[in-house]
């Protein structure tokens, strides 16, 4: 693989979060979303779950609206979830598991122990034009098993790599990186898109970032944290940088 361009995806869930704390319309996810892509983010990602708890159905249809960059739908895997999809056709779907009672996202899919269903979950989606991708862990059963489905893009968990790093863990860092390099050269034998995510910070961002067959990465708690200090604006723009001299 020679071309060398990441792409950003910037995730806009948590300023729904603040928006819904306090039950106002304000700050609004679909303005974060326009400055983001001014601010030069090649994509847009929000999590519509089934509980509501940030992003909404009418975020949703404003984001579809208003973007002029791709909208990266992340969902479950439910049929409520499929229509939704089905109705706005967005350029990416992402189907990811998900727990009421989780604060965020935890692991990655099972697609290898629900491989039959999903084959047939995402069947609509790719011939509605969805470009549909799978959120997995570092696990080759997981990876060969979103090939087999036809999934298109397979985006990989980040989180027990950014964990690692911040407790301190250096050997279970470097373990973790060295699986995420391994799976992500095999998603890429496939014929796999491969995109990674979750949890990814300043400090974290340029070892993925690295992985010459990563061409996505999709960032989001992180960035709207340190819009509070720096605005949005120079937050993405120093995320950038980073993930450029990444790849330099």
């Amino acid at each position: 693989m020679t071309d060398r361009t990441l792409r950003l995806g910037v995730n806009i869930d948590h300023v729904a979060t603040v928006r819904n704390a306090r039950g106002s319309s304000y700050p609004d996810p679909l303005r974060a979303a326009k400055l983001a892509e001014a601010a030069g983010a090649d994509g847009i990602t929000a999590h519509l779950r089934e509980d509501r708890r940030h992003i909404s159905d009418a975020d949703i249809d404003g984001l579809m609206e208003v973007l002029e960059v791709p909208l990266n739908l992340e969902m479950a895997a439910t049929a409520e979830m499929q229509a939704i999809a089905l109705r706005h056709c967005p350029h990416a779907v992402c189907i990811v598991p998900e727990k009421r009672e989780e604060r965020t996202t935890e692991g990655g899919l099972d697609v290898a122990g629900d491989e039959s269903r999903l084959a047939d979950f995402i069947a609509p989606l790719r011939e509605a034009g969805c470009r549909v991708s799978m959120f997995v862990a570092a696990d080759p059963a997981q990876i060969e098993a979103s090939a087999r489905i036809g999934a298109a893009v397979v985006e990989l968990h980040t989180g027990a790599f950014c964990d690692f790093h911040y407790e301190g863990r250096t050997a279970a860092r470097d373990e973790e990186l060295g699986r995420l390099r391994e799976m992500a050269a095999l998603a890429h034998d496939l014929g796999l898109e491969v995109h990674a995510g979750h949890g990814l910070t300043y400090e974290t961002v340029q070892p993925v970032a690295a992985l010459p067959q990563l061409r996505e990465l999709n960032i989001g708690h992180f960035l709207i944290g340190e819009a509070i200090f720096r605005g949005l604006k120079d937050a993405i723009a120093e995320m950038r940088r980073l993930m450029d001299e990444a790849r330099a």
